[in-house]
């Protein structure tokens, strides 16, 4: 063992001071507070969406003393990787953290879920994360460093009914992330994933206030609550930051055990 590389370590490996990041999404639900978990350990955060939330994640950033953008863009437009990229590199002199949060999940039965309804899940959930990620990578191979962070689920590993689409993106994001650690951790850049369980936040709202189908949730998670958003946060700052150099193509799940049972 070497006794030097015990006494580098501190706390200033989790220290994102100086670093910029990309969050997709970033300013509604969960990719709120991904982007609020960056700003407190000192990033920049720049946030390509298409949803209004009235300054309220800025105005959060900033709390922080971090700098933050929200760049209204469709992600799944042709160019629009590219033009996000260049926006950040432009507003902040530099990109180092990509977190591909943005997506949807529609839900219809077998039946009535049609090309209509696996599109748009295709575009947003897999493609976009992959032209993101793909523009990304060419800066970060060019610089030495980087982190690329996609955002899975619990269906990157479980079926599920309603929505064939969303378990195939995110286990095709799972794949995604394997096969970019593989080719870009050779120029020091880390890709892995983290993949939530059950959040209480605005989108399991009806799922919550109904009295059985909560408790049907809460009966599969050993923790016996739902998540937090504050619970993402720390998964955030880890793998993208120093303290993470050494983790690639991993799955972080952070579900209060609800896989193990």
């Amino acid at each position: 063992m070497d006794k030097a590389d015990i006494r580098e370590f501190s706390l200033d490996f989790f220290s994102l001071e100086g670093k910029n990041a990309i969050v997709t999404g970033g300013n509604t639900g969960l990719g709120q507070a991904f982007s609020l978990a960056l700003a407190k350990a000192g990033a920049n955060v720049f946030i390509p969406t298409v949803m209004d939330d009235g300054g309220e994640t800025v105005r959060l950033i900033e709390a922080e003393n971090s700098r933050a953008e929200v760049f209204e863009i469709d992600i799944t437009e042709d160019g629009a990787a590219k033009t996000v990229v260049e926006r950040c590199v432009d507003t902040f002199d530099s990109l180092d953290i990509v977190v591909n949060s943005a997506g949807i999940c529609n839900l219809a039965s077998v039946d009535k879920f049609g090309r209509p309804e696996w599109d748009p899940m295709l575009a947003l959930n897999l493609t976009a994360p992959f032209e993101l990620s793909y523009e990304a990578s060419r800066t970060m191979i060019a610089q030495g460093s980087g982190k690329i962070i996609n955002i899975a689920s619990l269906f990157s590993f479980l079926g599920g009914q309603w929505s064939p689409a969303y378990a195939a993106t995110k286990h095709g994001l799972v794949g995604f992330t394997k096969a970019y650690c593989d080719e870009l951790a050779q120029y020091n850049v880390q890709v892995n994933a983290i993949a939530p369980g059950y959040y209480a936040t605005a989108i399991t709202t009806e799922t919550r206030s109904d009295p059985v189908k909560n408790q049907r949730v809460l009966d599969h998670i050993p923790a016996g609550r739902w998540g937090n958003v504050s619970d993402l946060m720390g998964a955030t700052v880890f793998l993208a930051s120093r303290a993470s150099d050494y983790v690639n193509g991993h799955v972080l799940v952070v579900d209060g055990g609800y896989l193990v049972r």
